[in-house]
């Protein structure tokens, strides 16, 4: 089987560890016949700027499937979900001293900085039943909705593009790429992947970073899977 698209993340996937671009990662999915998707929890202006910078198409995955977009300049389809995120926030807030991440951006989820109890803030939340999660890229914060992803993101992706989420290959490192590499047809964790990715991936590069993404994809095209 041959696959007909990727999706990739792009922090600790096709970065160095501090985030600047790996110009061999890029080379490589710019090298490809294959549609390349973004798939990112950041905001939707970073993913477009970085699809531009990088040479992909517009369509893209943010906030963690909160928002996808059918293209540059497109109107993005947007979950409904912030509005129980805030309030977890506000629940929070007056047990931690939180610092929003890029509130001006955000349409579908809450992004803290690093600095708080992450353990306490979820027993707090389930103890009040909230329906949201938390999870902890190694970047920042993510509060979201549980019924939101990657995956969900991916599978809209699919939709637009006319293929099913099992034609593509996805791409990660961290706890917010899992669903992703679930819906998928062919996972790859970089090297620098958090446990759980690995035991989802279908392969797990040794190196890291943008290496990884470069040994993966180069796995791909020595068995004649893209």
């Amino acid at each position: 089987m041959k696959f007909k698209a990727i999706a990739v993340d792009i922090d600790g996937t096709i970065t160095f560890r501090d985030r600047s671009l790996d110009m061999a990662a890029i080379g490589i999915l710019r090298s490809l016949d294959t549609p390349v998707v973004l798939s990112t929890g950041n905001t939707l202006c970073y993913a477009h700027a970085a699809a531009r910078l990088i040479g992909v198409g517009g369509i893209v995955i943010a906030e963690n499937g909160g928002i996808v977009s059918p293209g540059f300049d497109m109107i993005p389809i947007v979950s409904g979900s912030i509005s129980e995120c805030q309030k977890a926030f506000d629940l929070l807030s007056g047990k931690f001293e939180l610092t929003k991440l890029d509130p001006e951006h955000r349409k579908a989820e809450i992004v803290l900085r690093r600095d708080f109890d992450l353990q306490l803030a979820r027993q707090i939340l389930h103890e009040h039943g909230f329906s949201v999660e938390i999870i902890d890229t190694h970047f920042a914060i993510h509060i979201k909705s549980r019924k939101v992803n990657k995956g969900t993101g991916l599978i809209k992706v699919a939709e637009l593009m006319g293929l099913g989420p099992k034609d593509f290959v996805s791409i990660g490192d961290s706890v917010n790429d899992v669903e992703m590499l679930e819906v998928a047809g062919f996972g790859i964790a970089v090297g620098n992947s958090d446990p759980e990715l690995r035991s989802v991936a279908d392969y797990t590069a040794t190196s890291s970073y943008g290496a990884g993404t470069v040994e993966g994809i180069t796995y791909l095209l020595e068995h004649n899977l893209l």
